[in-house]
């Protein structure tokens, strides 16, 4: 009878991040020597091996039962610094997400590739040390295999990798299982995975300050107001009317830091601004890059490995660079930060504003958020206390705000959207040498393609949605799904050729200018035209070079770009953000008036902004022509304290979708039942609102509910929504997909 072979007794416990639906970390077995959280590890996960990050170590099991050992540690040094892991480990927990999914994208695949290891382990045979054949049979044939592999008589060899093994049928497991028994050696090499820091530059090779203006007066109070060195952690909130110098501020403020040998992370909502931003920075600042979702795999290599390394001091990028690795890190910049397009709207559903705030208060470094129309977040932050306010209530120069023109548009004939006396208002300013720019938030030429002989409206076959009818090139086009088709020459019901356009889209209102100004360069800024960097700057030079132009674009259009020529911006349909039930749509609305006023007028020239509406009268604009963004949101927040929406009260929702509209709305029914037997709910500490169908209640061919639950205490909410999760959690996701959106900043 042979005897069983020896197990090894575990010296640690780690626990795993391990890509997948799994709520928690997994717990594996470790032998000597110990890694550091950080590092990757090849793990048993049923019946294959995966690769994860071991975020915590323990000396003692947490979870109850036998624990599968780990099979492999891949790096020397961790992939992920200390502060940036504990930071998408916290993520995860507050957002509710799977922390494996949350981390797994984290790393640029060029310098650490999730699927595979970043070590190259060569393993030896120990001469003279065969295992006991009878003891532990299997052991010894595979000693036998690793001989014969190695002594192979058309190619010798002192050892050979774990790849060139594994093909001849010896695992990492049983191979480290005769390392640990003394028949086996195994010698590891790091591939490129440095995590040395390098010393910075003496601070007057890093700082380059012939730019740097004047200050004006308000400009340093504002400096003042705001303390970065040896001050520890603090939230700053710089109300900026637009125009005003804070990106000035921003660039003072980040002097410092690196004056003091630290480091900068600057966040923009949109790529569209990064270019322009990178560029003034680097104008200060050097050592300055990009990070942003367009970057080819390569570069965004080279940025981790720069800013990790510390040889980058400034790094520009939008939400997901909150994650970038920075060892030196002295400040965090949030311009825009009312934007939002700082919030992930799938999968991994964080805010980078609110980890931003989150980092730096772990660091204990200043965090600065700007914006000339601040977040009712934020601002309801400072009225508790919570971040300190510094404002800059004026332009440089003495230039004046834009004046707000309402232009009741009832009665007007409109030529493609676009009214009578805003063309002439447009051509006054052309001739004066100087630009206009339109905004409109919808792309493509016109939402809806119908026939006027029986009605027909082309609509998307997997939406509730029409196609909109794109000009250039000439498509029909789902914005929801990217379902395309071409465009009709004949209704496909009736046969009848009168098609009609409903409705503007921007390519709509750049074919009208150019028909009104012939001779006047129209420059169109859309997601069509961002699909191209290049394209996109082209755009952007056309404008900077200060001739007549007129710009028409979308929001990103609106949000922090510099058109010094530019003195008369407009709103085309004003009414769209009126009239949705999104309780937030006022407070959008608002910011993207005040936002658009503020690229006109920023040079030293009176600027003005002309409102086009059918309700001149509605409250949101009686409060901006009154007192502007603080009377509006004044008014805001005693509307939202009065019904207890948010920021008054924590949310959540639970979104679900599937092919089958009755299974997914069961399964919410489901939650809802179980969330009313939870003793919060029934003291009525949280509410539950719903299932009801999401406002586009099918999407890409399948339909979508969702659960609403709101709370005054954010967590006693996050209680119950962990309980509800843990149902969710065991649906069958062939069936139903749920996924929960902590603070979501729509209803869409």
């Amino acid at each position: 009878m042979q005897e069983p072979e020896s197990a090894v007794d575990p010296d640690w416990y780690a626990a795993v991040a391990v890509p997948g639906p799994f709520p928690e970390l997994l717990e594996y077995s470790g032998t000597c020597p110990s890694p550091v959280p950080g590092v990757r590890a090849r793990v048993p996960l049923g019946h294959r091996e995966v690769v994860g990050v071991i975020c915590e170590l323990h000396s003692t099991p947490t979870h109850a039962g036998k624990l599968r050992p780990l099979l492999e540690i891949l790096d020397l040094e961790p992939v992920l610094p200390a502060d940036v892991l504990q930071l998408a480990l916290w993520a995860a927990r507050y957002y509710q997400h799977p922390p494996g999914d949350a981390i797994a994208g984290l790393v640029p695949r060029a310098v650490s590739d999730m699927r595979g290891p970043r070590l190259r382990v060569s393993w030896q045979a120990v001469a003279d040390a065969p295992p006991d054949a009878k003891r532990a049979p299997a052991r010894a044939r595979a000693y036998e295999t690793l001989n014969a592999f190695l002594n192979n008589p058309t190619r010798p060899r002192q050892s050979a990798t774990s790849a060139e093994l594994a093909e001849a049928g010896l695992s990492s497991a049983r191979l480290r299982d005769l390392v640990q028994h003394g028949h086996a050696t195994a010698a590891k090499k790091a591939l490129d995975h440095s995590s040395v820091l390098s010393d910075p530059p003496a601070a007057s090779a890093r700082i380059q300050d012939a730019s740097a203006p004047t200050l004006t007066e308000e400009q340093t109070q504002a400096l003042k107001g705001i303390s970065v060195q040896g001050q520890g952690f603090s939230a700053f909130l710089l109300q900026g009317v637009t125009g005003s110098g804070k990106t000035e501020v921003y660039l003072r403020v980040i002097r410092d830091v690196i004056a003091a040998g630290g480091q900068a992370l600057v966040l923009v909502p949109e790529i569209a601004l990064t270019p322009q931003t990178v560029e003034r920075f680097a104008l200060r600042f050097p050592r300055t890059q990009a990070s942003h979702s367009g970057l080819s795999p390569g570069a965004r290599a080279s940025l981790w490995r720069g800013a990790r390394a510390g040889e980058i001091d400034v790094v520009v990028g939008t939400r997901s660079a909150i994650f970038t690795p920075m060892p030196r890190l002295g400040v965090i910049v949030v311009d825009e930060e009312h934007d939002g397009s700082f919030k992930q709207q799938d999968g991994f559903r964080y805010s980078a504003r609110d980890l931003a705030v989150k980092r730096a208060r772990d660091l204990d470094i200043p965090v600065l958020l700007g914006s000339a129309t601040p977040a009712l977040e934020s601002l309801l932050n400072v009225a508790r206390g919570r971040y300190r306010p510094v404002f800059l209530n004026s332009r440089p120069g003495g230039a004046a705000l834009p004046r707000l023109r309402v232009l009741d548009v009832r009665g007007e004939r409109l030529d493609e959207g676009l009214s009578p006396p805003l063309l002439r208002a447009i051509g006054t300013r052309l001739q004066a040498g100087e630009q206009a720019l339109l905004f409109l938030n919808r792309r493509g030429f016109a939402p809806t393609l119908l026939c006027h002989g029986c009605g027909w409206v082309a609509g998307c076959p997997a939406c509730d949605a029409r196609l909109t009818a794109h000009l250039t090139p000439r498509r029909l086009v789902c914005h929801h799904c990217d379902h395309q088709a071409s465009w009709p020459a004949i209704c496909p019901e009736c046969g009848r050729t009168d098609l009609q356009h409903q409705g503007l889209g921007t390519q709509r209102i750049e074919l009208a200018l150019q028909r009104h100004f012939p001779d006047v360069p129209i420059v169109r800024v859309d997601r069509d035209v961002a699909s191209s960097a290049k394209r996109l700057q082209a755009q952007f030079e056309v404008v900077r070079n200060g001739t007549p132009a007129i710009l028409v674009g979308t929001q990103m259009l609106a949000k922090g770009h510099h058109f010094p020529a530019v003195t008369l911006s407009a709103v085309i349909n004003a009414d769209g953000g009126l009239l949705s039930a999104d309780f937030r749509a006022p407070e959008r609305t608002a910011q993207l008036i005040i936002q658009v006023a503020g690229r006109a007028g920023r040079a030293g020239r009176n600027g003005e902004l002309w409102l086009q509406t059918y309700q001149p009268e509605h409250p949101i604009i009686q409060a901006l022509q009154r007192g502007g963004y603080p009377e509006f949101a004044a008014l805001a927040l005693k509307e939202r304290r009065e019904a207890q929406l948010p920021p008054f009260a924590a949310m959540a929702v639970f979104r679900a979708d599937a092919t089958d509209p009755q299974r997914v709305e069961a399964a919410l029914q489901g939650l809802r039942k179980l969330a009313r037997a939870l003793p919060e709910v029934h003291a009525g500490q949280v509410s539950v609102h719903g299932p009801v169908p999401a406002p586009l209640p099918r999407r890409a061919s399948r339909f979508r509910f969702q659960l609403a639950l709101m709370s005054a205490d954010r967590r006693t909410l996050h209680k119950v929504v962990a309980a509800l999760r843990i149902a969710a959690d065991k649906t069958d996701r062939r069936q139903v997909r749920i996924g929960v959106d902590i603070d979501p900043i729509d209803l869409y």
